[in-house]
């Protein structure tokens, strides 16, 4: 069974950037990228993201704008709240626009670099039923993933990964597993390289693997932009033939 993993290509790729980096690899992780990051927000902070993504397939193009809320609840803990307006349509369909699965999620770090060389956090997510029986997903569901990260000069990586209980009409539950590489170029950009994997989240679907790469312009203390680009590299034309996300990030 392994053998057969370690010869598929998005594996040896994770596999031969994990061998570069060598676990011996500053801060501000997570978005824009699609895998996360085990730092919560800071104490009584607050991290507060607009952002649109989007994703092209074969059967069109989805996505969805809005706002991501983070606030730090307690030491080593993130409270999230997510409020997306999903979109979707394609060259034979209409333009659907509508509030999407609204996101309630808490970060917990429990292990940290300071203490044991790496920190390591569980981020347990759900998704409730959408607004729209076009927009996002008619149910509910569950995501349980861990995170971890190791910094060291100006290099940072982290990744980890989870599953997700997602039940209800074609839909299946579905485990995924990313790892980001960045480097501080200077003291306000930062640009880094990630692998993403997905199994199939549908039933007769496909998983998937991509690769991408993200950036975070600090304006000041309290202004960033972030931006990234992926495209697939696994079933390309079904599920990734380009997915992007933009934000502005508001820190204070």
């Amino acid at each position: 069974m392994w053998t057969n993993a370690l010869r598929q290509p998005w594996t040896q790729l994770a596999v031969a950037v994990i061998l570069l980096v060598g676990f011996t690899i500053p801060a501000f992780a997570g978005p824009p990228y699609r895998s996360d990051d085990p730092e919560p927000t800071d104490y009584k902070h607050y991290e507060i993201y607009a952002f649109t993504n989007g994703i092209v397939a074969r059967d069109g193009t989805s996505g969805a704008g809005g706002i991501d809320f983070n606030y730090g609840g307690a030491p080593n803990l993130q409270l999230t709240a997510t409020l997306p307006v999903g979109y979707a349509f394609s060259s034979s369909g209409p333009f659907l626009g509508s509030l999407s699965n609204i996101e309630l999620a808490a970060k917990y770090r429990f292990l940290t670099q300071a203490n044991v060389g790496l920190d390591v956090a569980v981020f347990p997510r759900v998704f409730l039923p959408s607004a729209s029986a076009n927009v996002g997903q008619p149910h509910g569901s569950f995501l349980f993933p861990v995170w971890m990260e190791k910094d060291w000069d100006k290099w940072s990586a982290f990744g980890g990964g989870g599953c997700e209980i997602n039940r209800g009409g074609n839909s299946q539950d579905f485990c995924l597993a990313g790892l980001v590489i960045t480097n501080q170029v200077t003291s306000n950009l930062q640009v880094g390289l990630e692998i993403f994997h997905k199994t199939a989240d549908t039933r007769g679907g496909t998983a998937t693997t991509s690769l991408g790469t993200g950036m975070r312009y600090d304006l000041n203390e309290h202004y960033h932009l972030l931006g990234y680009v992926g495209r697939g590299i696994e079933n390309a034309p079904e599920n990734d033939r380009l997915d992007w996300y933009a934000a502005v990030l508001f820190t204070f």
